[in-house]
């Protein structure tokens, strides 16, 4: 009985196994490799054009002329005549001092001026000596020259057009020279300070254009122009200055404002690519493109880019004039297939 059984186990092991073997030769006569689809590309060759080599730095605008207006000696204000904000025209009266000493000196002045006027009549006749005539007029000059310059001190003007900007007494104060009365700023035009790397030295000029934007008036561009190069190069940050004047007619910038200045350093030939084209590799600031090749394939570059021009990129290094790039399609390519080319 036990033989039997055993038989008939075996039996049914080797039925098993061929099923198997049957089901197995099924399934891999009815396996197919499916055909890879050809990728889709869209193209476009590279161009040389011309591209402006522009920087942006940033920058304060500063009034182009900044005065202190203050007597040259201490004395009482008498009068406060503008404040801060007012707008005054060069020779404006902004404020008087005390004019007693001043009251006295103009009557030294006058008295002297009288007597010269009489001893020079005298000497014309024959009856004073030169040296005595020369004594009073010597006189005369000195007193005339101490009041012109008190006047100058006792009634205060503003040098420039400007804006005032600060204003530290009030009428009836003694001014004790710790600080200025007023000052005024010139802000038709203003400028700006902007430092640039010394590897661009040569290629700024007196007169070069700048566009100037400002972060508090952001609908507004302003044009300037560089006015001045500073000669020396700062050995700490390797830049050297250079200064830019905004004319400012509607006074729109105002001293302090935080700008952005474009520097147009001129326009260089070179090649451009469509921006989709660059695509940048992942984990790293490296950039790169597919080239389509005369067999119908695509090799991988890796690239340089420069400056963006509206939606096209500056290719420093990697491109030709006439290659053939990818722009669209990039994320089913690898180097070395081929692809189909599409409108």
């Amino acid at each position: 009985m036990k033989k039997i059984l055993k038989k008939a186990l075996f039996a049914a092991a080797l039925l098993s196994v061929a099923a198997c073997s049957n089901s197995g030769k099924d399934k891999s006569q009815n396996t197919q490799t499916p055909q890879e689809e050809t990728p889709k590309v869209q193209v476009a060759a590279a161009v040389v054009e011309g591209v402006d080599q522009t920087e942006v730095y940033t920058s304060t605008v500063q009034p182009y002329v900044k005065n202190n207006i203050a007597p040259q000696s201490g004395g009482r204000i008498s009068k406060i005549y503008v404040e801060v904000g007012d707008f005054v025209k060069k020779g404006q009266i902004v404020a008087e001092m005390d004019k007693t000493q001043l009251q006295q000196i103009e009557l030294q002045m006058r008295n002297n001026e009288t007597e010269y006027e009489r001893l020079k009549g005298l000497y014309d006749a024959g009856g004073l000596s030169k040296s005595d005539l020369d004594a009073i007029e010597m006189a005369y000059k000195v007193s005339k020259t101490n009041y012109e310059n008190l006047l100058e001190n006792s009634v205060l003007v503003s040098p420039i057009d400007g804006v005032i900007t600060a204003r530290n007494y009030d009428a009836g104060d003694m001014y004790t020279m710790s600080q200025p009365l007023y000052t005024v700023e010139q802000i038709v035009p203003v400028k700006m300070l902007v430092a640039i790397s010394e590897v661009d030295y040569t290629k700024v000029k007196k007169g070069d254009p700048v566009s100037i934007k400002a972060d508090a008036l952001p609908d507004l561009t302003f044009s300037g122009k560089v006015n001045r190069i500073y000669p020396t190069i700062d050995a700490t940050t390797r830049t050297f200055t250079a200064e830019v004047v905004v004319s400012n007619n509607n006074k729109t910038l105002r001293p302090g404002m935080f700008v952005r200045a474009t520097v147009n350093f001129g326009t260089k030939h070179s090649v451009v690519i469509p921006d989709v084209a660059v695509v940048k590799q992942t984990g790293s600031g490296d950039r790169f493109v597919y080239v389509l090749q005369n067999d119908g394939t695509v090799a991988f570059r890796n690239v340089k880019i420069g400056r963006r021009v509206g939606k096209k990129y500056e290719v420093l290094e990697g491109v030709s004039e006439g290659e053939i790039v990818v722009t669209g399609g990039q994320s089913r390519l690898k180097s070395g297939i081929k692809v189909e080319t599409v409108e």
